[in-house]
């Protein structure tokens, strides 16, 4: 459903990274330029598929990424990557216990959450289709849904993409990886108990086809990143729809600040997909939907097939942007240059 007010949104995205024909436009006033590739990796190691990025309370930076491949299968390494605030590498854990890195969030007590989605190929019995809860020092607190085993029952996942979990510790998973996953958002309560779900396959409101993205504002509203449906659905914490927004083209990652600011990586947006958009970085007012600012891809060729530039994106306190680039397999930051 497209309210008037969804409408009038959808006109800001006309002048703020949709189609070739404001490309330059959009680059001649777009308030950011790229700071380059980010991070002090140990020696030895280089950047895989980057999926997640989160700065903690600290000001230090999370990393989540595929173990310098496109997958943590048969890898020793360490997916799960923690820096300081100028890049400098802290510490890291996680080694075997994902098989492809997904869903990345850092609660407000400091732990970790992150999902297993599988991926492709064989997966060894044991692994994937999990939320696991960490410490930042890397223990392991809370596993929910059977490693290696999917399902679409309240105690299971079929490759779950993303999680969140509000202040009173209740965790909303976004469960489903592509069109044919589940298509649902369960929640749990904060000691892993089953309270809910809601959503199934289909194009209308509260509705999904691969979900992808799950994040929260300052409202405690529920914003779900809605992939191959090419917008953005907004609901309550007990799965009440709000409202769905298109102006954020085809979201992949969702990252919303303390004031609310909403960032939204799209990696998917070409002539096939969702025609008429640009991939890239979308920013804008998580209140009132307006987009304000357009970090486009670094793709050159917008009608590339592959995912290119920010799956997901995180910014700091400093307002720095870091794209996690899953294609590309790197983290690539951008700084503000005007207001």
């Amino acid at each position: 459903m497209r309210t008037a007010r969804t409408m009038m949104w959808a006109l800001t995205a006309a002048v703020l990274g949709m189609g070739a024909g404001v490309e330059a436009a959009v680059g001649q006033d777009q308030p950011y330029r790229s700071a380059g590739t980010w991070g002090e990796l140990p020696d030895g190691r280089e950047w895989g598929a980057v999926i997640g990025v989160l700065p903690d309370a600290d000001g230090n930076i999370w990393v989540f990424e595929r173990c310098g491949e496109n997958s943590c299968l048969d890898s020793e390494l360490d997916p799960i990557l923690q820096f300081d605030s100028e890049g400098r590498f802290l510490q890291s854990f996680g080694a075997g216990a994902v098989a492809w890195p997904h869903g990345f969030f850092i609660d407000h007590e400091g732990h970790i959450w992150v999902t297993d989605a599988v991926g492709f190929g064989d997966t060894p019995p044991g692994l994937g289709h999990t939320v696991m809860k960490f410490t930042a020092e890397g223990e392991l607190l809370l596993t929910l849904g059977e490693p290696g085993r999917s399902g679409d029952g309240p105690d299971l996942f079929d490759s779950p993409s993303d999680v969140v979990v509000a202040p009173n510790g209740d965790i909303f998973v976004a469960d489903g990886h592509g069109a044919g996953g589940n298509n649902r958002i369960v929640k749990f309560d904060s000691s892993g108990r089953f309270l809910m779900v809601w959503g199934e396959t289909g194009p209308g409101p509260g509705q999904f086809s691969d979900p992808h993205a799950i994040a929260m504002d300052t409202q405690g509203r529920v914003f779900v990143g809605d992939r191959y449906n090419n917008r953005i659905q907004i609901f309550t914490q007990n799965g009440e729809f709000l409202e769905e927004w298109s102006q954020f083209g085809r979201p992949s990652g969702i990252f919303i600040d303390a004031d609310d600011v909403i960032y939204v990586a799209d990696s998917e947006s070409n002539a096939a997909r969702n025609p008429g958009w640009e991939r890239g970085i979308r920013i804008g007012d998580a209140r009132t939907g307006w987009v304000t600012a357009f970090i486009l891809d670094p793709e050159p060729d917008p009608d590339n097939s592959a995912t290119s530039g920010a799956e997901y994106v995180g910014v700091d306190e400093e307002g720095r942007v870091y794209a996690a680039e899953v294609g590309p397999r790197n983290l690539t930051t951008y700084v503000r240059i005007r207001p």
